[in-house]
């Protein structure tokens, strides 16, 4: 099973985002953006848009159009990355009910299910403690 990158995807872009304010652009286009990435910009575009609809960047339409933060890196946590882009648990119980006559399979998701609430806590605590500028400070000095 391949691990989900969007919020590193996303965290990528409000870096870039971020850095480029500092260097007197205000703007972005997606493509500018899809280069630092390395990806496809309909990808980044697709990206922006779950960050814009979460208030985390702003777009410029016309003249001068791109994608700038709509608010300063400090101010945003990983947290809320996370929840724009992907809002899903880290883990997932089974798709279907396991079978309840085995003894595993009946006590199994009780005990999972505090295991799993207990990590997507402590992600999340993470998370919140984290901003654009903490990764954009570590990325330069990396």
């Amino acid at each position: 099973m391949a691990a989900n990158s969007r919020l590193t995807i996303a965290t990528h872009v409000l870096a870039w985002l971020a850095l480029a304010h500092r260097r007197g652009q205000d703007v972005l286009t997606s493509e500018q953006v899809a280069a630092s990435v390395n990806s496809n910009a309909v990808v980044i575009r697709r990206s922006l848009g779950d960050l814009r609809r979460a208030g985390l960047v702003e777009v410029r339409h016309g003249a001068g159009a791109g994608w700038s933060l709509a608010r300063a890196p400090e101010e945003i946590t990983l947290l809320e990355v996370h929840d724009a882009v992907d809002a899903q648990p880290p883990f997932a119980l089974h798709h279907t009910e396991p079978n309840l006559e085995c003894p595993v399979g009946r006590g199994i998701r009780p005990a999972l299910s505090g295991v799993y609430g207990r990590v997507e806590q402590a992600m999340r605590r993470e998370l919140a403690g984290a901003t654009i500028a903490d990764v954009l400070r570590d990325t330069l000095t990396s």
